[in-house]
């Protein structure tokens, strides 16, 4: 096992092809999936290939946040929103590194 692979790890295993993804973006660094929870239409996830915390993913977010970002615009025309969970009080459920691209529908506060 090497430091950017876990084989334990879910995210790792999908951005390999090893656990079924519906994928919806591939590059070298990262893939975009359907994420299997349904809170909101669409419900993306942003994942860098190489095992990586939460924070580190944040210290060199260029590639994954612009290709977010084109997902996001591209799957969610009248808006949408990018986010990270840090920590389990905060609902992070994954250890890998991730960016959720959620949208579909409107995400404010009702009247």
């Amino acid at each position: 096992m090497t430091a950017d692979y876990n084989p334990y790890c879910t995210f790792c295993r999908i951005a390999r092809h090893e656990e079924p993804g519906d994928f919806l973006y591939e590059d070298d660094r990262m893939v975009v999936i359907r994420n299997l929870l349904r809170w909101v239409p669409v419900m993306l996830l942003a994942i860098p290939r190489r095992h990586m915390s939460q924070e580190d993913l944040w210290h060199d977010m260029d590639h994954i946040a612009r290709v977010a970002a084109e997902m996001g615009a591209r799957h969610c025309p009248s808006g949408f929103r990018l986010l990270s969970n840090f920590g389990p009080d905060a609902m992070q459920s994954q250890s890998h590194g991730h960016l959720h691209i959620i949208g579909g529908t409107y995400l404010g506060p009702y009247a």
